[in-house]
């Protein structure tokens, strides 16, 4: 595995920041746009997965890192959730709730993983260098 020296070559984050644009581009292309709180609720928890596996990764401590991941895949959860709710308030298509659920996880079943993985590592982290 090569060695990962900032968030953004992490898989994780990429997958989490290409799903969360498809739920923006849903909030200004579908009714969702004059429901605004739903809409902000959705764009704010499918953000806050990429954000919190940024966040996580910048502490420079695996404790914290993965601590930030399981936040980050409850965010993965919440918005999975919200896509039920885009799907019974007639926002979205069948193909697109689908295709959205399935992705949210996947990527939460790659965040599990990943924090599997942290677990067996012994490395704290360069703070505690």
């Amino acid at each position: 595995m090569a060695t990962i020296t900032k968030f953004e070559d992490l898989e994780i984050w990429q997958e989490a920041r290409k799903i969360a644009k498809e739920v923006f581009i849903l909030s200004k292309e579908t009714d969702l746009k004059t429901d605004f709180r739903f809409k902000e609720q959705i764009k704010a928890s499918s953000g806050s997965v990429m954000d919190n596996i940024a966040e996580g990764f910048e502490r420079d401590g695996n404790l914290e890192f993965r601590q930030f991941l399981s936040v980050a895949k409850g965010s993965a959860g919440e918005t999975r959730s919200q896509i039920y709710r885009l799907y019974d308030c007639e926002y979205i298509s069948e193909e697109q709730f689908k295709d959205l659920k399935n992705k949210y996880e996947n990527l939460s079943g790659k965040i599990k993983n990943f924090i599997t993985y942290l677990n067996k590592k012994d490395f704290k982290g360069i703070k505690f260098q």
